[in-house]
């Protein structure tokens, strides 16, 4: 169970990253404000600082649950453990933020959400019994 866990959380971390990209990258593309439901360039332009903070964000937690999975399977299982799934909690928890915006939303946090979910799922089905 904790190789498909740390599968989910590996992929949900390249999502968080894809994500990074748009929001801090390449968010005055008309293609990419046009996903996040705005209506003009004037608008993304406006928003572009607080898309770019929130970006890092995502980096971020991309990284925690990066190395979360490289330290399980290398140096330190336990340790590992807790900043995978620290860090994919956290995807969840800001998914379930995002959808408490709105129902209009409902696909981006299942997007967001969908694979840190899990990955915490099957990380906490991998632990012994005992």
């Amino acid at each position: 169970m904790d190789v498909v866990g740390t599968v989910f959380v590996a992929l949900a971390a390249l999502l968080h990253v894809y994500i990074w990209w748009m929001e801090s990258v390449a968010w005055r593309r008309p293609a990419v404000w046009r996903r996040f439901g705005l209506a003009s360039q004037a608008d993304a332009d406006t928003t572009a600082p607080l898309a770019y903070n929130q970006g890092f964000y995502n980096l971020f937690l991309a990284a925690g649950a990066v190395v979360g999975v490289a330290l399980y399977w290398t140096t330190s299982e336990p340790a590992g453990f807790a900043l995978a799934v620290f860090s994919a909690g956290s995807m969840v928890a800001a998914a379930a933020v995002l959808l408490s915006t709105g129902r209009e939303r409902l696909r981006a946090a299942a997007t967001q959400g969908t694979l840190p979910l899990l990955g915490v799922l099957f990380f906490l089905l991998s632990l012994p019994l005992s």
